[in-house]
């Protein structure tokens, strides 16, 4: 029987990192989760309509986005993580 293996947590930094140039994955965060979207078409500069940026937690984005949250279950959208919550 195979076992799921823990997500990975992020740091805000370290999702910084994930923005799709110099041949890095595209990840973004929404509602604390990280997808890797490198393998998007929409997403494959890590620019999103040249209005999003990978790298960041777009989940305040999405309120004004034309799209709901399902588009995150499209098949070139992959659940790789968690964004660790903010500490104040």
């Amino acid at each position: 029987m195979e076992t799921e293996s823990p997500l990975r947590v992020f740091t805000e930094l370290e999702l910084m990192r994930y923005n799709g140039e110099r041949g890095q994955r595209a990840l973004i965060a929404f509602r604390g989760d990280v997808f890797d979207v490198t393998d998007c078409p929409q997403w494959r500069t890590g620019l999103h309509k040249n209005l999003h940026f990978a790298g960041i937690d777009l989940t305040e984005a999405l309120a004004d986005a034309p799209h709901a949250a399902d588009v995150f279950t499209r098949p070139c959208v992959k659940r790789v993580g968690r964004l660790q919550p903010h500490r104040e």
